[in-house]
Protein backbone atom coordinates (compact mmCIF):
# COMPACT_ATOMS: atom_id res chain seq x y z
CA UNK A 1 0.00 0.00 0.00
CA UNK A 2 2.27 2.33 0.68
CA UNK A 3 3.99 2.30 -2.85
CA UNK A 4 0.82 3.44 -4.01
CA UNK A 5 0.88 6.66 -1.20
CA UNK A 6 4.45 7.65 -2.99
CA UNK A 7 4.56 6.05 -6.31
CA UNK A 8 4.75 9.38 -8.10
CA UNK A 9 6.22 11.93 -5.76
CA UNK A 10 9.52 13.50 -4.48
CA UNK A 11 10.88 15.24 -1.59
CA UNK A 12 13.70 17.88 -2.01
CA UNK A 13 16.28 19.04 0.66
CA UNK A 14 16.85 22.30 0.35
CA UNK A 15 19.88 22.13 2.62
CA UNK A 16 21.50 20.40 0.37
CA UNK A 17 20.67 21.15 -3.33
CA UNK A 18 20.99 24.61 -2.68
CA UNK A 19 24.54 24.08 -2.10
CA UNK A 20 25.56 22.51 -5.25
CA UNK A 21 28.52 23.73 -7.51
CA UNK A 22 26.40 24.31 -10.69
CA UNK A 23 24.49 27.63 -10.94
CA UNK A 24 21.97 26.14 -13.48
CA UNK A 25 20.38 23.56 -11.38
CA UNK A 26 20.82 25.97 -7.99
CA UNK A 27 18.64 28.68 -9.94
CA UNK A 28 15.99 25.94 -10.35
CA UNK A 29 15.82 25.36 -6.81
CA UNK A 30 15.99 28.93 -6.14
CA UNK A 31 13.23 29.66 -8.22
CA UNK A 32 10.96 27.53 -5.59
CA UNK A 33 12.18 29.02 -2.58
CA UNK A 34 11.09 32.34 -4.21
CA UNK A 35 8.04 31.47 -5.67
CA UNK A 36 6.89 30.20 -2.43
CA UNK A 37 7.51 26.54 -2.83
CA UNK A 38 9.73 25.91 -0.22
CA UNK A 39 7.56 25.26 2.49
CA UNK A 40 5.47 22.71 0.57
CA UNK A 41 8.31 20.87 -1.37
CA UNK A 42 10.53 20.52 1.45
CA UNK A 43 8.50 19.19 4.41
CA UNK A 44 8.99 17.03 7.01
CA UNK A 45 10.10 13.64 5.15
CA UNK A 46 8.21 10.96 7.10
CA UNK A 47 4.45 9.69 6.35
CA UNK A 48 2.28 7.65 8.38
CA UNK A 49 0.52 5.18 6.06
CA UNK A 50 -1.77 3.93 8.46
CA UNK A 51 -3.49 6.96 8.83
CA UNK A 52 -3.13 8.23 4.95
CA UNK A 53 -4.20 4.99 3.70
CA UNK A 54 -7.59 5.68 5.68
CA UNK A 55 -7.69 9.03 5.14
CA UNK A 56 -7.44 8.40 1.23
CA UNK A 57 -10.23 5.63 1.77
CA UNK A 58 -13.00 7.83 3.60
CA UNK A 59 -12.30 11.46 1.90
CA UNK A 60 -14.60 13.49 0.07
CA UNK A 61 -15.59 17.08 -1.06
CA UNK A 62 -17.75 18.67 0.89
CA UNK A 63 -18.65 22.68 1.00
CA UNK A 64 -15.11 23.09 -1.12
CA UNK A 65 -13.45 21.37 1.89
CA UNK A 66 -12.06 18.03 1.89
CA UNK A 67 -13.39 16.12 4.55
CA UNK A 68 -12.51 12.63 6.01
CA UNK A 69 -12.77 10.58 9.03
CA UNK A 70 -9.60 8.74 10.57
CA UNK A 71 -10.04 6.20 13.56
CA UNK A 72 -13.67 7.71 14.12
CA UNK A 73 -12.14 11.14 13.91
CA UNK A 74 -13.09 14.19 11.78
CA UNK A 75 -11.21 15.76 9.62
CA UNK A 76 -11.48 18.73 7.65
CA UNK A 77 -8.94 20.26 5.46
CA UNK A 78 -9.81 24.03 4.14
CA UNK A 79 -7.63 25.76 1.37
CA UNK A 80 -6.73 28.32 4.06
CA UNK A 81 -5.97 25.91 6.04
CA UNK A 82 -3.58 24.18 3.31
CA UNK A 83 -2.24 27.27 2.24
CA UNK A 84 -1.35 28.43 5.83
CA UNK A 85 0.51 24.99 6.38
CA UNK A 86 2.83 25.41 3.45
CA UNK A 87 3.20 28.81 3.16
CA UNK A 88 1.36 28.94 -0.36
CA UNK A 89 0.22 32.12 -1.68
CA UNK A 90 -3.08 32.90 -2.18
CA UNK A 91 -2.65 35.19 -4.82
CA UNK A 92 -1.65 35.64 -8.61
CA UNK A 93 -2.36 33.56 -11.36
CA UNK A 94 -5.24 31.01 -11.57
CA UNK A 95 -4.99 30.60 -15.06
CA UNK A 96 -1.81 29.65 -16.47
CA UNK A 97 -3.10 30.87 -20.18
CA UNK A 98 -2.54 34.46 -18.48
CA UNK A 99 1.41 33.90 -18.24
CA UNK A 100 2.95 36.79 -20.17
CA UNK A 101 3.42 35.99 -24.26
CA UNK A 102 6.71 37.81 -24.33
CA UNK A 103 8.34 35.44 -21.00
CA UNK A 104 6.78 32.45 -23.27
CA UNK A 105 8.55 33.84 -25.84
CA UNK A 106 11.93 34.29 -24.33
CA UNK A 107 11.59 31.09 -22.62
CA UNK A 108 11.16 28.54 -26.21
CA UNK A 109 14.79 30.26 -26.83
CA UNK A 110 15.98 29.53 -23.14
CA UNK A 111 14.79 26.27 -22.52
CA UNK A 112 16.38 24.88 -25.75
CA UNK A 113 18.80 22.63 -25.92
CA UNK A 114 19.32 23.84 -29.80
CA UNK A 115 19.73 27.27 -31.32
CA UNK A 116 16.40 27.33 -32.54
CA UNK A 117 12.92 28.11 -30.61
CA UNK A 118 10.94 25.45 -29.04
CA UNK A 119 7.12 24.63 -29.79
CA UNK A 120 5.54 24.85 -25.88
CA UNK A 121 4.40 21.34 -26.29
CA UNK A 122 7.78 19.61 -26.92
CA UNK A 123 10.33 16.42 -25.97
CA UNK A 124 12.17 17.08 -22.82
CA UNK A 125 15.39 15.73 -24.79
CA UNK A 126 15.25 19.10 -26.55
CA UNK A 127 15.46 21.37 -23.24
CA UNK A 128 18.51 22.14 -21.38
CA UNK A 129 19.46 19.45 -18.87
CA UNK A 130 17.63 22.01 -15.65
CA UNK A 131 14.56 22.55 -17.45
CA UNK A 132 14.39 18.92 -18.25
CA UNK A 133 14.99 18.49 -14.49
CA UNK A 134 12.49 20.93 -13.67
CA UNK A 135 9.22 19.78 -15.77
CA UNK A 136 10.43 16.43 -14.02
CA UNK A 137 10.25 18.04 -10.91
CA UNK A 138 7.30 19.98 -11.44
CA UNK A 139 5.23 16.41 -12.71
CA UNK A 140 6.17 14.63 -9.79
CA UNK A 141 5.96 17.63 -7.06
CA UNK A 142 3.19 19.19 -8.25
CA UNK A 143 0.82 17.64 -10.89
CA UNK A 144 1.55 13.73 -9.10
CA UNK A 145 0.20 12.10 -11.76
CA UNK A 146 1.58 10.01 -15.00
CA UNK A 147 2.61 11.90 -18.11
CA UNK A 148 3.61 10.62 -21.41
CA UNK A 149 7.52 9.74 -20.92
CA UNK A 150 9.32 12.53 -22.89
CA UNK A 151 6.64 14.85 -23.18
CA UNK A 152 6.02 18.10 -21.78
CA UNK A 153 2.68 19.38 -21.76
CA UNK A 154 1.34 23.26 -22.73
CA UNK A 155 0.36 23.55 -19.66
CA UNK A 156 3.27 22.63 -17.65
CA UNK A 157 5.27 24.35 -20.18
CA UNK A 158 3.60 27.46 -18.70
CA UNK A 159 4.28 26.84 -15.16
CA UNK A 160 7.75 26.14 -15.89
CA UNK A 161 7.97 29.74 -17.50
CA UNK A 162 5.87 31.38 -14.65
CA UNK A 163 8.83 29.50 -12.26
CA UNK A 164 11.55 30.75 -13.80
CA UNK A 165 10.64 34.42 -14.78
CA UNK A 166 8.77 34.79 -10.78
CA UNK A 167 5.44 35.44 -12.09
CA UNK A 168 3.27 35.00 -8.95
CA UNK A 169 1.13 32.34 -9.55
CA UNK A 170 -1.83 31.65 -6.84
CA UNK A 171 0.00 28.09 -5.50
CA UNK A 172 -2.70 27.34 -3.06
CA UNK A 173 -5.52 27.23 -5.55
CA UNK A 174 -3.45 25.25 -7.78
CA UNK A 175 -2.02 22.86 -5.46
CA UNK A 176 -5.40 22.65 -3.05
CA UNK A 177 -7.31 22.10 -6.69
CA UNK A 178 -5.15 18.43 -7.12
CA UNK A 179 -5.36 17.51 -3.74
CA UNK A 180 -9.01 17.50 -3.98
CA UNK A 181 -8.44 15.50 -7.64
CA UNK A 182 -6.63 12.71 -4.95
CA UNK A 183 -9.43 12.38 -3.06
CA UNK A 184 -12.72 12.34 -5.76
CA UNK A 185 -13.64 8.59 -6.23
CA UNK A 186 -12.69 7.47 -10.05
CA UNK A 187 -9.96 10.68 -10.34
CA UNK A 188 -7.19 9.48 -12.30
CA UNK A 189 -5.31 11.57 -10.53
CA UNK A 190 -2.48 9.18 -8.63
CA UNK A 191 -2.43 9.59 -4.68
CA UNK A 192 0.63 11.89 -3.71
CA UNK A 193 0.75 14.48 -1.47
CA UNK A 194 1.63 11.87 1.42
CA UNK A 195 4.20 13.86 3.61
CA UNK A 196 2.25 17.08 3.31
CA UNK A 197 -1.23 15.34 4.15
CA UNK A 198 0.62 14.03 7.22
CA UNK A 199 1.75 17.30 8.12
CA UNK A 200 -2.06 18.11 8.25
CA UNK A 201 -2.83 15.16 10.08
CA UNK A 202 -0.32 16.05 13.62
CA UNK A 203 -2.35 19.08 13.78
CA UNK A 204 -5.10 17.37 14.12
CA UNK A 205 -6.18 17.22 18.06
CA UNK A 206 -6.55 13.76 19.97
CA UNK A 207 -5.67 11.94 16.12
CA UNK A 208 -2.86 9.14 17.07
CA UNK A 209 -1.14 8.79 13.79
CA UNK A 210 0.32 5.32 14.90
CA UNK A 211 4.33 4.35 13.53
CA UNK A 212 6.01 6.67 11.01
CA UNK A 213 7.94 5.68 7.70
CA UNK A 214 10.83 7.73 6.46
CA UNK A 215 10.01 8.74 2.65
CA UNK A 216 12.85 6.59 0.49
CA UNK A 217 16.14 8.26 -0.07
CA UNK A 218 15.65 7.34 -3.39
CA UNK A 219 12.67 10.17 -3.81
CA UNK A 220 14.67 12.68 -2.03
CA UNK A 221 16.51 15.41 -3.86
CA UNK A 222 19.89 15.60 -2.75
CA UNK A 223 23.19 16.74 -4.51
CA UNK A 224 24.15 13.10 -4.31
CA UNK A 225 20.68 12.48 -6.29
CA UNK A 226 21.65 15.08 -8.92
CA UNK A 227 25.08 13.32 -9.40
CA UNK A 228 23.97 10.06 -9.87
CA UNK A 229 20.76 11.52 -12.58
CA UNK A 230 23.12 13.73 -14.15
CA UNK A 231 25.48 10.85 -15.15
CA UNK A 232 22.75 8.91 -16.06
CA UNK A 233 21.27 11.51 -18.47
CA UNK A 234 24.64 11.73 -19.93
CA UNK A 235 24.83 8.31 -21.01
CA UNK A 236 21.44 8.60 -22.28
CA UNK A 237 22.25 11.51 -24.83
CA UNK A 238 25.34 9.55 -25.82
CA UNK A 239 22.77 6.41 -26.38
CA UNK A 240 20.00 9.18 -27.96
CA UNK A 241 17.63 7.58 -25.78
CA UNK A 242 14.44 9.66 -24.30
CA UNK A 243 15.37 10.88 -20.84
CA UNK A 244 13.22 11.16 -17.78
CA UNK A 245 13.36 11.99 -13.84
CA UNK A 246 13.06 8.14 -12.69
Amino acid sequence: MASSLISNSLHISFESVLGMDDAGLVAVFESFVVTGLKGFLGCPSVYYEDALTEFFENSLIRDGMIVSTIQGISVEISEEVFAAAFELLMEGLTDLSEVPKDLVFDARRIFSEYKEKMSISCKKKDMKIEFRLLGDIMAKTIYVKEWSFDAVTNEGFLLMTAITYGVKINWSSLVFDILKDMVTPGSRQAKGYAIQICVLLKNIPGLELGESRAFPSSRILTEKTFIDMLLSMKKLVERKWPMHLG
